[in-house]
């Protein structure tokens, strides 16, 4: 089990998950929707809330292990912005692999998250053991 790759999750991420997740979250900061403000800022068009990649990366890991409490702790280092043009979004595809248990027997899934890009470059997440 250790060093095994998990199947391959995909997420599409449209401008109206966009504006879902901004009001779920309350961040409505406009390089979320507008091209205008987000090429005004400095950015290539419209991106997607950090912690809406994050989730989803969380997503697909309590998927693959069948349980949303099992996730213990997630950290993530992002690489890119998650762009999300106007046209049908963006397919965000999230592969992982398992670590060896450590003393405690919790095993971290190692995560990125994909567009053709790297956009996540490591999530780790911990998780708990299996019930026994």
């Amino acid at each position: 089990m250790p060093g095994r790759k998990l199947p391959a999750r995909e997420f599409t991420v449209s401008r109206q998950d966009l504006v879902r997740y901004a009001g779920a979250s309350g961040d409505f900061n406009p390089i979320h929707f507008s091209d205008h403000a987000a090429t005004r800022s400095g950015l290539p068009g419209v991106i997607g809330h950090g912690m809406l990649t994050m989730a989803l990366t969380a997503r697909a890991v309590t998927e693959w292990i069948g349980d949303v409490a099992g996730v213990l702790d997630h950290e993530t280092q992002f690489k890119l912005p998650l762009l999300v043009p106007d046209d049908g979004g963006v397919t965000l595809t999230v592969t992982a692999t398992i670590s060896d248990p450590d003393d405690a027997g919790h095993r971290q899934l190692v995560a990125e998250a994909t567009t053709g890009a790297t956009v996540v470059a490591v999530s780790r997440l911990t998780i708990r053991p299996a019930e026994r």
